[in-house]
């Protein structure tokens, strides 16, 4: 008689709850999430980490796999399941060992400047009066190849049109506003890959040129794919650049001092993702993926707070929180830090081929991607792609948040960031709502995104918003809809 009532009440706990009884039982873990992420928050910590103490994080550098390994490490620490790096081919790394970068005639004066990533080291330091050629055609530049052999060169026109107004925020628009961060013109008669074309040809020492930021604002990049024989290239502040171009063209002519070390690392020229888990528990969709993630690399002239260690760290402490709230997902909770993101969404792409494309069912197996990328700041809402099926789901999903700051979601799309290699492989992709204040005129991809631009209550946030969506798309009963991306 015991043993039939033991296995009646055994039976009984086995089925599934009520919907009731679940509804309550996940708005109990909503707050269990809540309170873990904005009373017992690490993500300070790990923002400070990832900016301060490691520092910049280009792919492929020992800065990145630092960053990498310390990642894993922290996920491992914190009892998620199946923490390691995930390896794709992506070529050599580099690093910046040192620069001169000065004015000493008609006075002394220190520049403000950073090679572009990928570019050689210049043979020594090079003195001497730098050669104007902005307004150079292909052929004029071929004739002064005497004068430009060794040469510190101005390779641009002065520049004149600047990035003075961040995007729009779309959080607090009505009408649809334009996506994307400004651009600005830049000519010159032998431009783009003409003129690196040419200054190598002709043997020039070392390239200025200006960029679109104002203030000392410094926006650089560079290109993986940069040849050995490239003429090594400095982006200067405009302002710098401009009075270079200025005193070259007086009668009182400046005179630089210029030296540039790097390393290249091609031991290893792997990228590395990120990625560990939290096992889903209900058989029938256990196998399913909730993936959320940022990438966790940046450029090479300040720490990338805000693009996108903010993003990384508000990932990692967003499966933190999930972790120590104890929650037990019907579906997994897979997170993804990326590398190679600001070289094409390398490593995004990497897993997508992977995880995707190269294993059965594992498109239908991924349920949603959630990334954490364009902007600073709190969480607003989410780009829904042009999904109006979702658009009650994710409407629902964000009510309880509104006191956080969360505003609305909104139709359009964003590019240019993770989600949308997810988008192409037929899973379904969505970017957070950032804030831009600053951002476009200012942080990103430029040498001052540092930490102090990032407040620590706004990656609370941000972490809370990222750890209750990927909580209720964990519980979702069926599909969520398609949308456009990848119904096209």
């Amino acid at each position: 008689m015991r043993r039939s009532a033991m296995f009646l009440m055994l039976t009984t706990l086995s089925l599934p709850l009520p919907v009731e009884a679940m509804q309550a039982a996940d708005q109990a873990t909503l707050r269990r999430i809540r309170s873990e992420g904005l009373e017992r928050s690490r993500v300070g910590e790990l923002f400070q980490t990832l900016t301060t103490v490691i520092g910049p994080r280009l792919t492929a550098s020992p800065q990145y796999n630092e960053a990498a390994n310390w990642a894993r490490d922290r996920f491992a620490d914190w009892g998620l399941a199946d923490a390691h790096l995930e390896a794709f081919e992506f070529g050599r790394g580099w690093t910046l060992e040192g620069l001169t970068l000065e004015m000493i005639e008609p006075r002394y004066f220190p520049l403000i400047g950073y090679p572009r990533a990928w570019t050689p080291a210049s043979a020594g330091v090079i003195e001497g009066e730098p050669v104007y050629i902005g307004d150079a055609t292909e052929e004029q530049i071929r004739a002064m190849a005497n004068r430009l052999r060794g040469a510190i060169v101005l390779a641009y026109p002065p520049q004149t049109a600047f990035i003075t107004e961040d995007r729009l925020q779309p959080a607090d628009h009505d009408e649809a506003v334009p996506i994307g961060a400004p651009r600005s013109p830049r000519s010159q008669p032998a431009a783009g890959r003409a003129i690196n074309a040419l200054l190598a040809e002709v043997g020039a020492g070392v390239a200025f040129e200006p960029n679109a930021g104002q203030h000392g604002t410094v926006f650089v990049l560079g290109n993986r794919n940069t040849p050995d024989d490239a003429t090594p290239s400095i982006v200067l502040a405009a302002e710098h650049y401009n009075m270079l171009v200025a005193l070259a063209r007086s009668t009182t002519p400046p005179r630089v001092r210029v030296g540039l070390e790097v390393s290249f690392h091609d031991v290893d020229t792997n990228g590395y993702n990120v990625i560990a888990e939290i096992p889903g528990t209900d058989p029938a969709v256990a196998d399913e993926i909730v993936l959320v993630g940022a990438h966790l690399d940046s450029w090479h002239s300040s720490p990338g707070a805000t693009d996108n260690a903010d993003g990384a760290a508000t990932a990692m402490e967003a499966m933190r929180i999930l972790q120590a709230a104890g929650i037990r997902p019907r579906r997994t909770i897979r997170v993804g830090l990326w590398a190679g993101e600001e070289q094409g969404l390398l490593g995004a792409a990497a897993y997508v081929r992977r995880h995707i494309e190269d294993t059965p069912g594992g498109r239908e197996r991924h349920y949603v991607y959630l990334n954490d990328d364009p902007g600073t700041g709190a969480t607003r809402g989410w780009y829904l792609e042009e999904n109006a099926a979702l658009k009650p789901i994710f409407d629902a999903w964000i009510e309880p948040l509104h006191d956080l700051g969360v505003k609305r979601n909104v139709m359009e799309r964003i590019g240019s960031t993770d989600h949308v290699v997810f988008n192409r492989a037929g899973v379904p992709g969505y970017n957070t709502i950032k804030d831009y204040v600053d951002y476009d005129v200012r942080t990103h991809h430029t040498n001052t995104d540092f930490p102090e631009r990032v407040s620590e209550d706004d990656l609370r946030q941000s972490a809370v918003v990222l750890a209750m969506f990927a909580f209720n798309a964990a519980m979702h009963e069926g599909p969520l809809p398609a949308n456009a991306a990848q119904r096209n």
